[in-house]
């Protein structure tokens, strides 16, 4: 129970001033921060004329409040003109911070409950611990307290710690606090690694010093000293948990605290060099041997940009965000001063800095944790030191704690090659390498130079370090990381942690790069033959390994330039291919691979692959099914390279289907892709699916649709169709509807199915409709029939993009039913669910819209690229709808943010669109409609 306590009568302006010391520089003068005398002299004013305990806590919540908002604002102006200083700024929170906290403890202990004679367990000491005890503080980390007592707690500690939290709190501070004894803390530490670790970073504030003074002593002497190893291996197990949870170095919204190369890991670094050598700043491992002096610059400069980047994210959100996301990274990026660059967004070269910098964090942790094994970290057990076998070395190696490490580093560096053999002796050997290697060769990268690179035996041994050893990506990671790669081909070196501000790349390009050619090794390996049969087959019938790994590692290095990167990046492609070592004609099929590595993805994925022009066109251009073959695979790899979850069964079942047909062309002749061969195949397989009909019934259905209906659609929509019509025949009811929703596994998608009587818009009706179940159109055809019909069959999937579950469907159906009755309006329903998310807002998508009249035979393809937002199908549907377009089908590829819709229309007499002023007023139009959309979408 807390006892009330009568406030002081003693003279309040004998109040002593606080004696604040600041944990390091400062951002700004001291006084602007936290001004102790004026605080101290406002509160012996307010306390002049009152003596209640309420009052009196209200006015020192008034008098700080007060300092606390003129000194956070004086922080954030200087910060503001010195975006880059980080470390004054983490020092000025921790003064502010420590101004609040020891005032409220005075104010508490000696004006709200004093003692005019303490016993020996009325003493208190109030620590901070955590980040705040470390001195290091961003605008709304935590304010983690301890306070210690010698004993069991008394009522007076109570009453004091109860005081003060309530004046803490009152100042919006979040305070973590935990009110223990010296024993406790021995107690509760022994159990947990994380109380150990927030008290390894106490630091003392006010109160009695002699308790800190214990509690420091016996930390040390009774828990910290013979316990080292167990510190360390919690330690690494919880940055491996982080590093799961958070995901891989690159991703593209990266945690700054908690991620792979952030603030957190920097700090394990610093708590395990505390616990075992006693440090109190990472300067002293220097002289201890852990760090060079370059390589301690490197920790302060990465520390640095870490704190800057975390603090600007505080202030811009008011609240303790630690995940840096795209609309985020805008503003944090403008804030620092970036500015944009030749064919980069300011945003973009920003991002690239904060990659490098989480880069080298990685390399620190790796040098710093491979130094501590030799002394303290666990041994292998001693009958696997006796039976495992020592892997053996070339000469000029050896291996220490199970690391290949360099024998002679003189000897090593006399022959420039071995900068290379290395990493080639790491994959024969299987071992990991030495950070002591590392360190050599990445001092050392100025020995790779142009006569280096023209040497045969450095080209050999950097392909087969691709093709040789099935496990390429471990040395390109490496190599890449220690700067080896750009080294050897120079113009890599651009694209390294350079992100590309969009949300379809879930990586940095060079790490995308790298991801290619995991998915490329793996399908060699055989481990993705039910993924990727086809893939599969290709590799393993043959093909050009050498031709398709050095495609895969060049085919990005043109990104971040204002040209187009794969013209570039073929013409850079002519220069490095022959530099490693390719003759003639593989240098010349790299070249072209680079130059046409979208061509296949974006025939399959923004074209009608069952329309014959597009495989006739997409064969002009491959001439060669091996060429077919290379281009398939190296498309494969770069889908699935670009995130985890871009790859699906859709995207495989187009690629298939593009190469099936393409291939079939090239080996039988062009002539097999005419429409009336399609169609006799297609009726004929429909009758021997339909035995059971009568003659009459499957003549009045294979005769009742046009060429086009036969060629595109497979034969399971072909069945649901002529169900369809046979059961609308049968109604006799000319307003009666069919709708058929099925999941469509081989596709990743739902078959949403209707048939009806033909009238004009009803292309758009339904476009809206599915808009407004929430569903993703991936595909759509819409094909009248002889007799009157309309037969529309579109491809569905959720927003995660997956096939609706079956439970689903039933309520789907019956919403869209409603949307075509009229009962309910899609243009007016869609105006609350059309939005675009607040954190994709800062993506500048421009509008391009294509009119092609070359890529079909019987339709003008309308390109629409532009920004995706739920109702933008419906909008352009229904602007066509307006203008008496006729829309045969709709291609619809999406890539994040972006999305490219793709119409295949006639006018209203059936003919393409070849005037130009039709089409610049069809695209007037068009664009219209979606500028009128996001408006209303970002309203």
């Amino acid at each position: 129970m807390t006892l009330p306590h009568k406030a002081s009568l003693a003279p309040v302006s004998d109040r002593p001033a606080l004696t604040l010391t600041p944990k390091g520089e400062l951002i700004c003068p001291a006084e602007d921060i936290f001004d102790s005398a004026a605080v101290m002299a406002d509160l012996s004013e307010a306390f002049e004329n009152t003596a209640d305990n309420s009052a009196r806590r209200s006015e020192t919540v008034r008098v700080l409040r007060a300092a606390q908002k003129a000194g956070r604002q004086a922080i954030a102006d200087a910060f503001a003109q010195r975006p880059f200083d980080a470390r004054p700024l983490t020092h000025s929170y921790t003064y502010l911070t420590d101004g609040l906290v020891c005032t409220a403890m005075q104010v508490a202990s000696q004006d709200l409950h004093p003692l005019a004679t303490p016993t020996q367990g009325e003493r208190i000491a109030v620590l901070a611990v955590g980040g705040y005890g470390r001195g290091e503080m961003a605008p709304s980390s935590d304010v983690d307290l301890l306070f210690l007592t010698p004993y069991k707690i008394t009522a007076w500690a109570e009453s004091v710690i109860e005081s003060m939290l309530y004046i803490l709190w009152d100042l919006r501070l979040k305070v973590g606090h935990s009110s223990r004894t010296i024993k406790d803390c021995l107690r509760l530490g022994a159990e947990d690694f994380t109380i150990r670790t927030a008290m390894l970073e106490q630091r003392y504030l006010a109160g009695e010093t002699t308790l800190s003074d214990e509690l420091n002593t016996r930390l040390r002497d009774e828990l910290f000293i013979g316990s080292e190893r167990a510190f360390i291996e919690a330690k690494l197990q919880e940055r491996d948990a982080r590093h799961k949870k958070q995901g891989q170095r690159y991703m593209v919204e990266p945690n700054v605290k908690e991620g792979k190369g952030g603030l957190r890991d920097l700090q394990s670094l610093y708590w395990i060099a505390k616990y075992i050598y006693g440090v109190q700043d990472v300067a002293e491992l220097v002289p201890l041997g852990l760090f060079t002096p370059d390589e301690f610059n490197t920790f302060v400069q990465a520390e640095d940009f870490l704190w800057a980047v975390r603090s600007h994210l505080h202030l811009v959100t008011g609240r303790a965000t630690e995940q840096l996301t795209f609309d985020m990274q805008v503003e944090v990026a403008e804030r620092m001063g970036y500015e944009d660059r030749a064919g980069r967004r300011a945003v973009e070269v920003f991002m690239q800095r904060y990659f490098r910098e989480a880069t080298k964090v990685g390399e620190l942790t790796r040098i710093f944790l491979t130094k501590l094994e030799a002394t303290h970290m666990k041994g292998a057990p001693l009958l696997e030191r006796i039976f495992r076998r020592r892997p053996r070395v070339k000469p000029g190696y050896k291996v220490v704690h199970g690391r290949l490490d360099v024998a002679d580093a003189d000897k090593f560096l006399a022959d420039k090659l071995n900068l290379l053999r290395l990493f080639e002796e790491g994959l024969r050997t299987g071992m990991l390498i030495h950070p002591d290697a590392m360190r050599l060769v990445s001092a050392n990268l100025k020995l790779i130079d142009d006569d280096m690179r023209e040497d045969k035996e450095a080209q050999r041994i950097f392909l087969d370090l691709m093709l040789k050893h099935g496990n390429p990506e471990r040395a390109l990671r490496r190599m890449n990381e220690l700067g080896v790669l750009s080294a050897f081909i120079p113009e890599f070196e651009h694209i390294v942690a350079m992100m590309q501000f969009n949300m379809y790349h879930s990586y940095t390009v060079d790490e995308h790069t790298i991801q290619c050619i995991v998915n490329l090794a793996q399908i060699e390996r055989g481990e993705l033959v039910e993924s990727l049969p086809l893939a599969s087959s290709i590799l393993k019938e043959g093909v050009n390994r050498k031709v398709l790994y050095v495609a895969l590692l060049i085919h990005d290095i043109a990104k971040g330039r204002p040209e187009d990167h794969s013209i570039l990046g073929a013409q850079m492609a002519r220069k490095i291919a022959p530099r490693l070592g390719l003759n003639k004609a593989d240098a010349k099929t790299v070249e072209w691979l680079v130059r046409y590595h979208l061509l296949m993805s974006d025939m399959a994925q923004k074209r009608d692959i069952s329309d014959p022009r597009t495989v006739r066109d997409f064969a002009k251009a491959v001439k060669t099914v091996k060429r077919l073959d290379l281009l398939t695979v190296l498309t494969v790899c770069d889908i699935r390279g670009v995130g985890p979850d871009t790859w699906n069964n859709w995207k495989a079942t187009l690629l298939r289907a593009l190469h099936a047909e393409t291939k079939r062309a090239l080996e039988t002749g062009m002539e097999d892709l005419n429409r009336a061969n399609r169609g006799a195949e297609a009726k004929k397989t429909l009758r021997a699916e339909l035995a059971d009909w009568s003659k009459a019934d499957l003549k009045t259905e294979t005769g009742r649709h046009y060429d086009p209906y036969w060629q595109g659609l497979n034969l399971s929509t072909h069945v649901e169709f002529a169900e369809m019509l046979q059961a609308l025949d049968r109604s006799g009811d000319a307003g009666a509807m069919e709708i058929r929703l099925q999941p469509d596994e081989d596709r990743d998608a739902t078959r949403a199915c209707f048939a009806m009587g033909d009238h004009p818009g009803i292309f758009a009706r339904i476009a809206g409709a599915l808009a407004l179940v929430g569903a993703n159109v991936v595909d759509a055809r819409s094909y009248t029939t002889k007799d009157g019909y309309v037969t529309d069959a579109f491809w569905i999937q959720d927003a995660d993009g997956r096939p609706f579950e079956a439970s689903r469907l039933p309520r789907l159906t019956q919403m869209i039913h409603k949307t075509l009755k009229g009962e309910v309006v899609a243009r007016d329903a869609l105006k609350s669910r059309d939005k675009i998310k607040k954190r994709e807002r800062a993506f500048n998508v421009p509008t391009h819209i294509i009119f092609d009249n070359d890529g079909s035979e019987i339709y003008t393809i309308i390109e629409v690229d532009t920004r995706d937002r739920p109702g933008l199908l419906y909008d352009l549907a229904r602007t066509l709808a307006a203008a008496n377009v006729y829309v045969a089908n709709a291609v619809i590829a999406t890539y994040g943010e972006q999305v490219v819709d793709t119409f295949y229309v006639k006018d209203m007499f059936g003919l393409k669109y070849h005037s130009e002023s039709k089409q610049r007023g069809l695209e007037a139009k068009l664009r219209k409609a979606i500028t009128e959309g996001a408006e209303r979408a970002e309203s």
